[in-house]
C-alpha cells in the first residue's frame, strides 16, 4: 500500500467521529467507578454507598453537588451539563438496588467512644440541643421516605468527613439545613463517636427506608418535603 493511502486512512479515521451509545449502563459508568459495582462501594473506604438510598435523597444529592451546595470537584464537573431529567432517572437506579451489605469492619477497641456514639445516635444530647439520630433516620437506623437516608452501612471516615463537611459549611442542602445546625452542636470527638458506632453496625437483610416517624420533627428540615404523619 502506498504513502499516500495511508496518509488517507489516517485523516479518514481521524475524522471519523467516536459514537458513544446513550443508554443508562453507559451513564452508569462514571458513578460504579468510584462507588463500587452496582453502587455498593467498600465500607472499608471513603466513597459511600449509594445503592438503595431513597430516590428522592439520591436526586437531592446529585442536584446538590451540581448547583454548588456540596463541594467536591469531580461530582460538580461530571453534574455541570446533565438536566435534572437524567439526575432522577440516575437516582432511581440506584434507589431500586436491593443489594446485599458487606460485614462491618472491626469496631474500634475503645468502650467508651462506643458509648458516647450509641447514646448521641439512640437518644441524642438534650443538654447541648442534639436530636438522636433515630429521630429522623428511622429507630432502625434505615432512613425514612422519601428523602432522609440510611446510616448504616457507611464508611466511618465518610461519616466523620460529612459532619465536619456540615460543620465548615462545605456541604450544604435546602435552607433551612437541619443537619448543618446538628453538625455544628458536635464536638470533635462525639462526631467521631457517632460515626465509629454507626460504621460498626452490622446491616440486617431488608434494610430500607420506611415511613416517618409519628410527630413532630427536632428540627425544621428543607431537605424532607412531606410532613409528618
Amino acid at each position: 500500500m502506498t504513502g499516500t493511502a495511508w496518509a488517507g486512512d489516517t485523516v479518514l479515521a481521524a475524522a471519523t467521529p467516536v459514537v458513544v451509545p446513550d443508554t443508562l449502563a453507559q451513564r452508569l459508568q462514571p458513578c460504579t467507578a468510584c462507588h463500587g459495582a452496582e453502587g455498593r462501594a467498600s465500607r472499608e473506604g471513603y466513597l459511600p454507598r449509594i445503592a438503595g438510598k431513597p430516590a428522592a435523597y439520591l436526586h437531592q444529592q446529585l442536584l446538590n453537588f451540581r448547583d454548588g451546595r456540596r463541594s467536591n470537584a469531580t461530582m460538580a464537573e461530571l453534574l455541570a451539563h446533565q438536566s435534572d431529567a437524567y439526575l432522577r432517572e440516575t437516582a432511581g437506579h440506584f434507589a431500586s438496588l436491593d443489594l446485599p451489605h458487606n460485614a462491618p469492619p472491626a469496631a474500634p477497641a475503645n468502650p467508651a467512644l462506643m458509648a458516647r456514639g450509641q447514646t448521641l445516635a439512640l437518644q441524642g444530647d438534650a443538654a447541648r440541643r442534639i436530636p438522636a439520630c433515630v429521630e429522623c433516620h428511622g429507630q432502625a437506623l434505615a432512613g425514612t421516605l422519601p428523602a432522609v437516608p440510611g446510616l448504616l452501612g457507611l464508611p466511618r471516615d465518610y461519616l466523620i468527613g460529612q459532619l465536619g463537611a456540615w460543620q465548615t459549611g462545605s456541604r450544604r442542602a435546602i435552607a433551612p439545613d437541619c443537619m448543618a445546625q446538628i453538625a455544628r452542636r458536635l464536638a470533635p470527638e462525639d462526631a467521631s463517636a457517632v460515626a465509629a458506632w454507626l460504621s460498626a453496625r452490622p446491616v440486617p437483610p431488608g434494610h430500607r427506608a420506611g415511613p416517618p416517624p409519628p410527630g413532630p420533627a427536632p428540627l425544621p428540615c428543607g431537605s424532607v418535603s412531606v410532613p409528618r404523619p
